[in-house]
């Protein structure tokens, strides 16, 4: 299916609104899903410890420190964010907003602005040329919020993939943090990993295929459980 049949669907229309500058702050905002959340404390004695000791839990919390983004700009987020933490991404994105008066860029400004300046922010000569090869794409209609929204999880991860410098990381990452997919797991990261093993006392960094099998009790919301471990580990 062409990306412009996808485009039309009725759910890629509200799916994308949902990463609208008008809505995304509601939608950050919002606690974590009652049934996602039965369904874990169910599943693993672990999470349901993690559960209950937040019962305000939203797992989109530290995203209120971010300004609104739509697609590209989450993409741009993901790849800024490669091999860095959260708060070093932060800082870069804040750099590269100011080299564009105080705002994201547009994908036009993103391709028609010098290799050189998008260094000088702090970006990698890769990924500098990794946001390039995105801002193509928005620009030649290969990429688009509605497109992405209206796909389905293999189908993003296939097309962002595609753009040399995404892999799946930088992919998954996108279907959790800008799509919301309930069930996506980062089985490579390597924070997880460390957060696994803390929580689930591994005596070893648990290894991907360790982390997949213990993983399958929480299909079908492993974003949820990601985002656990993940507010479980910063709190240590």
């Amino acid at each position: 299916m062409h990306v412009a049949e996808l485009a039309d669907r009725p759910e890629a229309r509200s799916a994308v609104a949902a990463l609208s500058t008008g809505t995304r702050r509601t939608w950050r905002a919002a606690a974590a899903d009652p049934e996602a959340t039965s369904f874990l404390r169910a599943a693993d004695p672990v999470l349901a410890r993690l559960i209950d000791a937040r019962p305000n839990f939203r797992p989109g919390a530290w995203r209120d420190e971010l300004p609104p983004l739509d697609g590209f700009g989450m993409l741009v987020f993901q790849v800024i964010g490669q091999q860095i933490s959260v708060s070093a991404a932060r800082t870069l994105l804040s750099r590269l907003e100011q080299r564009f008066g105080g705002r994201l860029p547009s994908p036009a400004e993103l391709v028609a602005t010098d290799p050189q300046a998008l260094r000088a922010t702090g970006l990698s000569g890769r990924k500098a040329a990794t946001l390039r090869a995105i801002a193509k794409r928005f620009l030649d209609g290969r990429l688009s919020d509605e497109a992405l929204a209206a796909m389905n999880d293999e189908q993003v991860e296939a097309v962002l993939t595609a753009v040399p410098g995404i892999g799946p990381w930088t992919a998954r990452g996108f279907l959790l943090v800008a799509l919301d997919r309930p069930d996506v797991f980062l089985a490579g990261d390597l924070a997880l990993r460390r957060a696994i093993q803390r929580a689930y006392s591994f005596d070893h960094v648990p290894t991907a295929a360790e982390m997949e099998q213990l993983a399958e009790r929480w299909r079908p919301y492993r974003s949820l459980a990601v985002a656990l471990l993940f507010a479980s580990d910063y709190e240590l």
